[in-house]
């Protein structure tokens, strides 16, 4: 050692200073284990996955199927709800009327009835309602063409089916909320049907007051053919009302407004002052008219007489 030598004493080498083949192979092993465990885990996973999309592909074709379902159940109820309201065999019984039966409910609505113990009928039906207002609407158009009536806002047309379709629905409305308030027996329908037979009366008080100018006709007809139709109607109505107060409040309200708006159709769409110049003056009495009064003609001799006998004193 002295002298330099070059030997290298093995024995004292320390073992873990380096690496060795069985170091190497260790550590080969040991990655090559863990790889294929990696290849294994992800393998699971990729297996977990494949379960989970398939699950979840399940899942939103049931979903799908769910949707299209409910798409559908609401597409036929839709379709359903549409075609009831559209459906014109749903008013084909209130409709469904002979004409033979119409005329003797016309008759019947001029005719009262006194019958207290037991309800008295009501036609079911709205044919003839509403072909009478109808005809009430062509006798007021009729009114306001001769009467020269102006309309600022709208037409002659839309005023007539405004005013008699309003008082029919509205009329009909508002008795039948306040005889639900007095406990009578009626329903929306036969409330309906009872005004519009009623009208009867109506049409012809105001067909031939039209025509014919003279207010105590019209009177006439008022108490006489529009009482008799709302002494029909008062006299149902009594009948299918228990209690003095709220017959005496149903029947009073429904004979005021129906006598009131036939004295609101005369007067509203009628010759008022030609109606009021006839009842004074009669209707043969000619019209006053200015009249030039004829001036004598007097002679050039007369003139010149009284013009000397003016100048001699002079």
């Amino acid at each position: 050692q002295g002298g330099g030598s070059a030997v290298i004493d093995m024995e004292n080498m320390d073992d873990t200073s380096g690496s060795s083949f069985e170091d190497m192979g260790e550590m080969h092993q040991r990655m090559k284990e863990e790889e294929e465990e990696e290849e294994g885990e992800a393998g699971a996973a990729e297996e977990e996955d494949g379960e989970f999309l398939g699950m979840k592909g399940l899942r939103g074709q049931l979903g799908r199927q769910v949707a299209d379902q409910m798409w559908q159940v609401g597409k036929r109820q839709a379709s359903r709800a549409f075609s009831l309201y559209a459906n014109i065999d749903i008013l084909r019984p209130y409709f469904d009327v002979e004409p033979v039966q119409v005329r003797a409910r016309l008759l019947e609505s001029m005719i009262p009835v006194k019958m207290i113990n037991f309800p008295q009928k009501i036609a079911g039906e709205l044919y003839g309602p509403l072909m009478l207002v109808f005809t009430l609407v062509a006798i007021l158009l009729h009114g306001m063409k001769t009467s020269d009536t102006i309309i600022r806002e709208g037409t002659l047309m839309g005023t007539a089916i405004g005013t008699c379709f309003g008082y029919w629905l509205g009329v009909s409305s508002f008795i039948y909320f306040l005889a639900y308030l007095c406990n009578a027996q009626i329903t929306m329908v036969q409330m309906l049907s009872l005004l519009g037979y009623g009208l009867f009366g109506h049409c012809i008080t105001l067909f031939i007051t039209y025509n014919i100018h003279f207010h105590s006709l019209f009177y006439i007809f008022w108490l006489v053919v529009g009482g008799l139709s709302t002494l029909r109607m008062v006299a149902v109505l009594v009948s299918r009302t228990v209690g003095h107060t709220q017959r005496l409040i149903l029947c009073g309200t429904l004979a005021a407004l129906h006598m009131l708006f036939l004295l609101y159709l005369h007067f509203a769409y009628h010759k008022v002052v030609e109606g009021i110049l006839d009842t004074l003056e009669g209707p043969n009495m000619p019209p006053f008219q200015r009249v030039a009064r004829d001036i004598p003609v007097v002679s050039n001799v007369v003139l010149n007489t009284t013009a000397k006998a003016v100048a001699l004193p002079l």
